[in-house]
C-alpha cells in the first residue's frame, strides 16, 4: 500500500469507527475556523485537504502527505484550511502510546537527542504510508485487530523513531531528558489547574533553575507556564459548560477564578464567544457532526 490513495479509500470508508484503540480518522468537508485545542502526545498524517497549526509563536502549515509529531501535551491553535464535499479533509491521528513506543525505543538504533523540542513536521516516507496501511487496512479485518493492532501500532512508532523526528519523540520515554522533565512539570500543572501556582516551585520540581526552567518550559510548549495554566483552565471550563456541570460563575470558581468577569474576558478572548453561547454553539455542533 504505497499510495495516499489507497488510505484515502480506507479512511473514508471507515471514517468515524474507533475499533482501533488510539487511531483516529478525522473528515471534515468544509474549512474551520482557528480554533483552540489540547494536543496529546501524538502522531498525525494528513491524507487530503490543508491544515495550519499555530503552537506559541510558530505556524505550521501542512497538506497530503504530511507527518505532524507531537511529543508533548501542547496548547495550541488549529485550522482547517482546505476541504470541501467533493474532497474532504481526511487525516490518521494514533495517540502515543508509551508502553508500545519504548518497546519500539528498545529496537530502534539510539539517536542523541534534540534538546526540547516538543513538534514538527516531516513528510511521510513510502515505508512509513506502507506502515499505516497495514495499521488502518484492520478496518477491514476487525478479527486481527487485538492480535496484529499492537504489532502494526509499534512497528508504525519505530518507523518514526529512525525518522527525522526520531530523536526527539526518543523524549517522551526518556525519564531524564528535558523534554520528560518538563512535561511532568506539564502533567502537574493540570492536575493543580485550579491552585495558585508559583513558577519557582515549578522549576524545583524539575530540577532547574528558574531561568532554565522558564525558558524550556517556552520551548517545548511555546508559551509561559502560568500561560500553559490558564489556557488549561479554560479548556477544563468549556467541557463543563458543554456537559451543563453549572454555570458561568460556578465552573469559573471550579477551575480557579476568583473574579468571574475576569473568566469571561479570557473565556472570550480565547474561544471568540461569552461561555454560555460558545458552550451552546459546541453542542450544537456535536449534534451535527453525530449526524453526518
Amino acid at each position: 500500500m504505497k499510495q495516499l490513495s489507497d488510505l484515502k479509500e480506507l479512511a473514508l470508508k471507515h471514517a468515524g469507527s474507533s475499533a482501533i484503540p488510539d487511531l483516529e480518522i478525522h473528515k471534515l468537508d468544509q474549512p474551520t475556523e482557528l480554533i483552540p485545542l489540547i494536543y496529546e502526545p501524538s502522531v498525525c498524517l494528513i491524507l487530503q485537504g490543508k491544515k495550519r497549526t499555530i503552537i506559541g509563536e510558530k505556524v505550521l502549515d501542512y497538506s497530503g502527505g504530511s507527518c505532524l509529531i507531537i511529543a508533548a501535551e501542547l496548547s495550541a491553535l488549529g485550522q482547517v484550511t482546505h476541504a470541501s464535499v467533493s474532497e474532504p479533509f481526511l487525516a490518521l491521528a494514533l495517540t502515543i502510546n508509551t508502553t508500545k513506543l519504548a518497546d519500539a525505543m528498545r529496537k530502534a538504533p539510539v539517536s542523541e537527542h534534540s534538546g526540547d523540542q516538543s513538534f514538527g513536521l516531516q513528510s511521510a516516507s513510502e515505508l512509513l504510508i506502507e506502515t499505516w496501511g497495514r495499521l488502518l487496512g484492520m478496518f477491514d479485518r476487525p478479527d486481527e485487530i487485538q492480535a496484529l493492532g499492537p504489532l502494526y501500532e509499534q512497528e508504525l512508532l519505530y518507523r518514526f523513531l529512525v525518522g527525522p523526528m526520531g530523536p526527539f519523540l526518543r523524549q517522551i520515554g526518556t525519564e531524564d531528558s528535558d523534554l520528560s522533565r518538563i512535561r511532568h512539570t506539564m502533567e502537574f500543572i493540570r492536575q493543580h489547574h485550579a491552585e495558585r501556582l508559583e513558577v519557582r516551585e515549578l522549576a524545583e520540581l524539575a530540577g532547574m533553575s528558574l531561568t532554565t526552567f522558564h525558558r524550556r518550559f517556552k520551548k517545548v510548549a511555546g508559551i509561559s507556564p502560568l500561560q500553559y495554566q490558564k489556557q488549561f483552565r479554560l479548556h477544563e471550563a468549556k467541557r463543563y459548560l458543554v456537559a451543563r456541570e453549572g454555570n458561568a460563575a460556578s465552573v469559573a470558581y471550579r477551575v480557579g477564578y476568583e473574579s468571574t468577569s475576569q473568566f469571561s474576558r479570557e473565556y472570550r478572548r480565547l474561544f471568540g464567544l461569552p461561555p454560555l453561547q460558545d458552550a451552546a454553539a459546541a453542542r450544537e455542533l456535536a449534534k451535527v457532526r453525530a449526524s453526518q
